[in-house]
């Protein structure tokens, strides 16, 4: 027993840290969009950060529970309600047998929710996760978004955690309007001039509605030049990939981007900034600074150690 789908909102799939090792094979890894939020939820829980939750999009799901279990809501806030009064979001929270969670529509902070479950989600790896890939329906349940009626089972639930009462965070607070993206240039930004790579950095563009699990399409004012026609020998492209096609208006790759690619990418969007990116919504601005890739790995190598001093500090190391 666990959980019924009583309405499944606009996109909620199962997610894990992702399916890794499979790039080569044409296959992405997937995964959370919002790593931060994704891996407190699972922290707050008490399961291994990488472990399986669930992840809404824009409207969030009507959940009946079927069991008592110990839950937590992390990442945009979308008006989640137990039994119809307000849910505490960045928090265990005990809930019971017959127990309704429903969400609203992401306005407020942020726009992707995640609901995470102490002992975690029985769901089947497949090639190794739990995540679902919707293009190559891969994962999850039957490798789709959830629908109205899916049962989805308890792995291990749990009703008591140690320090329960420390299971609590001031919820994340989302950029709203404006936002600032930190890039690390290459590997084809030498087919771009001087002249063009300081365009890129020196005026922003704006999300557009094209922007899904896949990635998020930018509208610059003026689209950026190449030196050639943009076109290279298909190579392998990162989560944060930022591409520009030959019609010179960029694309951010993210979690379900295609593996490899055959554009031109000026740079790649630092992994600790992506959040910000994929919590916004179509009409945002986005501007870029250009950083170094030692600063990149530092501020992942600190918010790691953040997540682990977290970990340690509700009794879970």
């Amino acid at each position: 027993m666990g959980i019924i789908i009583e309405n499944p909102g606009i996109l909620t799939t199962v997610q894990d840290e992702g399916r890794f090792g499979s790039q080569q094979f044409g296959v992405s890894p997937a995964g959370p969009m919002d790593t931060q939020s994704f891996y407190i939820a699972n922290i707050l829980v008490g399961n291994r950060m990488g472990e399986g939750a669930i992840e809404m999009t824009f409207q969030g799901p009507t959940v009946r529970f079927e069991k008592d279990i110990i839950i937590a809501i992390t990442g945009g806030d979308l008006s989640p309600t137990l039994n119809g009064q307000p849910a505490p979001m960045y928090q265990a929270l005990l809930v019971h047998a017959g127990d309704v969670l429903a969400f609203g529509v992401g306005t407020i902070n942020g726009c992707r929710g995640y609901l995470a479950f102490a002992g975690g989600l029985d769901v089947p790896l497949v090639m190794g996760s739990k995540s679902t890939l919707l293009r190559n329906q891969l994962g999850g349940v039957q490798g789709r978004k959830l629908e109205k009626g899916d049962v989805i089972g308890f792995a291990n639930p749990k009703t008591t955690l140690p320090n329960m009462g420390l299971r609590k965070l001031e919820p994340e607070v989302f950029p709203k309007g404006e936002l600032t993206l930190r890039v690390v240039t290459g590997p084809q930004d030498s087919d771009f001039t001087k002249s063009e790579l300081k365009k890129f950095f020196w005026y922003g563009a704006k999300i557009t509605n094209e922007f899904d699990r896949m990635g998020c399409r930018l509208e610059r004012d003026e689209p950026l030049h190449h030196k050639g026609d943009g076109n290279i020998i298909t190579d392998g492209i990162a989560f944060g990939s930022i591409q520009v096609p030959t019609n010179g208006q960029p694309i951010i790759m993210l979690a379900d981007r295609q593996t490899t690619g055959g554009y031109t990418k000026i740079g790649t969007v630092i992994s600790v900034d992506i959040p910000k990116l994929v919590q916004s919504v179509p009409g945002y601005r986005v501007r870029f600074v250009r950083v170094g890739v030692e600063l990149a790995q530092s501020l992942y190598i600190r918010r790691l150690r953040q997540l682990q001093n977290l970990e340690k500090q509700l009794g879970q190391c």
